[in-house]
């Protein structure tokens, strides 16, 4: 219910959504997908290192990132390492990478920054950090991933560093990859 009655407030919007910064975290792995690989070699190249998936030993490795854009640009793509909490994201991510993202764009006062409701989005310490620093808040319905927009953005970055050559063989190599990927976006 409460989708929808967000979706009824929103349904006449037009220029509005021009104005709108999306955020969100996402998480990469080295080896994703759904165990299955294919390698397609000749008798011939059964050992060839070129024709061989690498394997990994130890548990999944993946990179932790946040992100954001606005409209036709992108922001800033941040490595998430440790635990994230609610300081450290006021800290590490509102200070600094989405204040300078936003002080860089025109109008910056006309913007509306969207997160979802995730505990540390919420807490009290990001609260008062955005009010203290003049940066709106889009709110946001709980339960509610498949409405950002940044969500395809982080399918796509997903299917760039897959059909990257050569894949990524450890997090140095995916966050380095990732990194490419985004800014060619």
């Amino acid at each position: 219910m409460k989708r929808l009655k967000w979706a009824k407030q929103k349904v006449k919007w037009i220029n509005e959504w021009e104005n709108i910064i999306w955020s969100d975290e996402s998480k990469f792995e080295v080896f994703g997908g759904d165990g299955k690989r294919y390698v397609w070699r000749t008798p011939q190249e059964k050992y060839n290192p070129k024709c061989l998936i690498p394997t990994f030993k130890s548990g999944q490795e993946s990179v932790m990132i946040w992100g954001c854009f606005v409209k036709n640009k992108l922001g800033p793509l941040v490595k998430l390492e440790g635990k994230i909490t609610a300081n450290v994201y006021v800290k590490e991510i509102l200070e600094k990478h989405l204040l300078p993202f936003i002080n860089n764009l025109e109008d910056k006062e006309n913007y509306i920054f969207q997160e979802d409701n995730a505990p540390i989005h919420t807490a009290n310490i990001a609260k008062k950090w955005k009010e203290d620093n003049n940066i709106a808040s889009l709110p946001w319905p709980a339960q509610s991933p498949d409405l950002n927009p940044i969500e395809n953005l982080w399918d796509e970055l997903e299917r760039k560093v897959r059909n990257h050559r050569p894949l990524p063989k450890n997090q140095d190599d995916l966050w380095k990859i990732l990194q490419e990927e985004w800014f060619k976006s």
